[in-house]
């Protein structure tokens, strides 16, 4: 019996499903999330549940779920008091690449710090960039926290 009470608590989670983010400036968002990042959509669909679009994207590793508000409600603006998702953080081979890449395709929205694009933390080196709604995305090169 204890044995099953063990097993019975273990969590199933298997592995990240998907982020959702939500926008006030859809098509901005749309062309940031497939021309900067190279999502594709999967499915776009106008007039979802009272939302002027609900968007599914994908990169074959990462879901997004990309969705504007309900009605003619504008979405709050992300700002660094609120609780929460601060950001999300996608792992590269490669950061000064991802940089170029960025910066070829005409990406502006880097978030530097003291006056640098790319800085060293613990083990690695990281970025971060700014969605056109306000998502901070941390490009890393190490797995080390």
């Amino acid at each position: 019996m204890q044995n099953n009470q063990k097993e019975e608590n273990i969590m199933s989670i298997q592995s990240l499903h998907h982020i959702c983010i939500q926008t006030n400036q859809y098509k901005d968002s749309l062309e940031f999330y497939t021309k900067m990042l190279d999502f594709r959509i999967i499915e776009e669909t106008p007039d979802f549940h009272g939302r002027e679009y609900n968007t599914w994207l994908t990169n074959d590793i990462l879901m997004i779920e990309l969705q504007t508000g309900k009605g003619e409600h504008a979405l709050s603006a992300i700002n660094q008091e609120h609780e929460g998702i601060a950001h999300i953080c996608f792992l590269t081979d490669n950061i000064e690449e991802e940089v170029i890449r960025l910066e070829q395709r005409g990406f502006t929205g880097f978030k530097k710090k003291n006056g640098e694009i790319v800085y060293q933390v613990n083990q690695g080196k990281l970025f971060k960039i700014i969605s056109p709604e306000g998502t901070v995305i941390e490009y890393r090169d190490s797995q080390d926290i």
